[in-house]
C-alpha cells in the first residue's frame, strides 16, 4: 500500500488534523507520525480528503483501464473526464482499474475477462461505470486480476479471477460480483497486494495473509497457497505492508522498524544477501521507517526525515540511483529529504516530493510511456513529469506487472 493518510504529506511538520465523525468528514495536511498513523488505522476510519480531487492517467491502455473512453495508450498525464469527486482511494491492476469516490460510491473500469470489475459479467469497460449502487464503499485495491475492498464497517469484500485462493473464500473459483469474506468488522485499510497475494493489518495491528505463498511471501514459515486470510506471528504492531512483483513483501511496524521477506533473486528484500526469506526479517535495526512499497523486484522505502532508499533489481534504472546496479542494500537516492510517496509499476515507479510535485523513473516497458514523459525515454534517476505541485499524495497500489498510472490532483 501507498502513504494513505489522507491530505499526503504536504510538509514536513505535525499534521493539522480534524476527525471524522462516524467516517465522515475531517481533514489532514502535513507528516503523519508512526503513532498518528496507528491510531488512525485502529478505529478503521480515515477523514475523507476536504479538497476536490480530479483523476489523471496515463501509459497502456489496450483494455481501455485508464478510463479515457478508448483503448489509446498515453505517454503524459490526461484527466479523465471533468469530475472533481473522486476520493483519497484508487487502484490499479494488471489490466483494470478500481476507485471510491468522496460520496462512498465504488468505480471500475478497463479488463474484466475474470469478472474483476464486479460488474455481474465479463465486458471490459473503457470509462468508470458505477458498481451497485451502495454508498458504504471506504477503500480499494486492485491485485492482478482481482479486486478487495474494506466497507465503512469494516467488512471486507472481494472479487475477480482466485486461482490460487487470493479473493480468500475458501475456494478458487472466480467471481464476477463482489463477496463478503466471513463475517468480521475489523479489517483496516492497511494492506497490500501483489498479482495474486493479499497481506493485511487489521485493526488490531495483527498481520494477515492469503493467496499465493510462493516462496514465502505469506510470510508464514511456508510456500503453500492459502485461500481463507490466516494470521502471520502473533504480534499486534504493524503498521503499514506492501507486496510486490518477485514475489515479495515490506512492512513497517509501529516502533519505525523495516520488515521484508519472500523472493530475494537480486537482493530485493535489502539484506546484503540474495536468500529467500519466508517469515518476516528486520532490515538492519534502524527505528526510522515511515514507509515501505514493494515493486517489480524492487524495494522503495522512506524514512520520517523525508529521505528516499532503494534496493533489489535495477534493470532500466528502475532504483532510480542513477545506474542500472542491482542493490542488496538499501542506498539512498539522492540527498534531499522531501519525499512523501512513491508509486511502484512495472520496471519504474513515480515518486511524490512534499512540495506536491511528481517524479518517474525507470523503463517505459513496451514504449507506453509508463514515466508520463510524453517519450519512451529509459530514466535511472528521478525526472519531474510536468511542472504541476497540486499532485495529491493518494491511496494507491499498482500490482506487480501494472503499466498504466493513477493518480489524483487538486480539483
Amino acid at each position: 500500500m501507498s502513504t494513505q493518510w489522507p491530505g499526503g504529506i504536504l510538509s514536513k511538520t505535525p499534521p493539522t488534523i480534524t476527525a471524522p465523525v462516524a467516517g465522515e468528514g475531517g481533514s489532514a495536511s502535513g507528516m503523519w507520525t508512526m503513532t498518528e498513523a496507528m491510531t488512525y488505522s485502529k478505529t478503521g476510519n480515515w477523514p475523507k480528503p476536504a479538497k476536490l480531487r480530479q483523476l489523471w492517467v496515463w501509459g497502456k491502455n489496450d483494455t481501455g483501464h485508464l478510463g479515457t473512453g478508448n483503448t489509446t495508450s498515453l505517454s503524459s498525464p490526461v484527466q479523465v473526464g471533468s469530475l472533481t469527486d473522486w476520493s483519497q482511494h484508487i487502484a490499479g491492476g494488471e489490466g483494470h482499474s478500481a476507485a471510491v469516490k468522496a460520496d462512498g460510491t465504488f468505480w471500475t473500469w478497463g479488463q474484466n475477462t475474470n469478472g474483476q470489475l464486479g460488474q455481474g459479467n465479463t465486458t471490459n469497460l473503457s470509462s468508470p461505470v458505477q458498481l451497485g449502487s451502495l454508498t458504504d464503499w471506504a477503500y480499494v485495491e486492485a491485485m492482478g486480476a482481482s479486486c478487495l475492498s474494506v466497507k465503512t464497517d469494516g467488512t471486507l469484500w472481494t472479487w475477480g479471477y482466485n486461482h490460487n485462493g487470493q479473493l480468500g473464500n475458501g475456494a478458487v473459483a472466480s467471481i464476477s460480483s463482489p463477496i463478503q469474506i466471513g463475517s468480521l468488522t475489523t479489517w483496516g485499510k492497511a494492506q497490500g497486494a501483489g498479482s495474486s497475494t493479499i497481506l493485511h493489518v487489521k485493526t488490531d495491528g495483527a498481520l494477515w495473509a492469503w493467496g499465493t505463498g510462493s516462496v514465502g511471501v505469506l510470510g508464514n514459515g511456508a510456500t503453500a497457497h492459502k485461500s481463507s486470510p490466516i494470521q502471520i506471528g502473533s504480534l499486534t504492531n504493524w503498521a503499514t505492508v506492501d507486496a510486490g512483483n518477485g514475489p515479495f513483501a515490506a512492512a513497517v511496524k509501529t516502533d519505525g522498524t523495516l520488515w521484508t521477506w519472500g523472493e530475494n533473486s537480486y537482493g530485493t528484500l535489502g539484506h546484503g544477501n540474495t536468500t529467500n526469506l519466508s517469515s518476516p526479517v528486520q532490515v538492519g535495526s534502524l527505528t526510522t521507517w515511515y514507509s515501505a512499497r514493494a515493486g517489480d523486484q524492487a524495494l522503495y522505502a522512506i524514512k520520517t526525515d523525508g529521505t528516499l532508499w532503494v534496493a533489489g533489481r535495477n534493470t532500466g534504472g528502475r532504483l532510480a540511483d542513477g545506474s542500472t546496479t542491482h542493490r542488496s542494500s538499501l542506498v539512498q537516492v539522492g540527498a534531499l529529504t522531501i519525499w512523501a510517496s512513491v508509486n511502484p509499476v512495472a520496471e519504474g515507479a513515480t515518486g511524490f516530493k512534499t512540495n506536491g510535485t511528481k517524479w518517474s523513473w525507470g523503463e517505459c516497458s513496451g514504449n507506453l510511456g509508463t514515466t508520463g514523459q510524453g517519450n519512451n525515454t529509459t530514466l535511472s534517476e528521478p525526472t519531474q513529469v510536468g511542472s504541476a505541485t497540486d499532485w495529491i499524495t493518494a491511496n494507491y497500489l499498482a500490482s506487480g506487472n501494472c503499466l498504466h498510472n493513477l493518480h489524483f490532483r487538486e480539483g
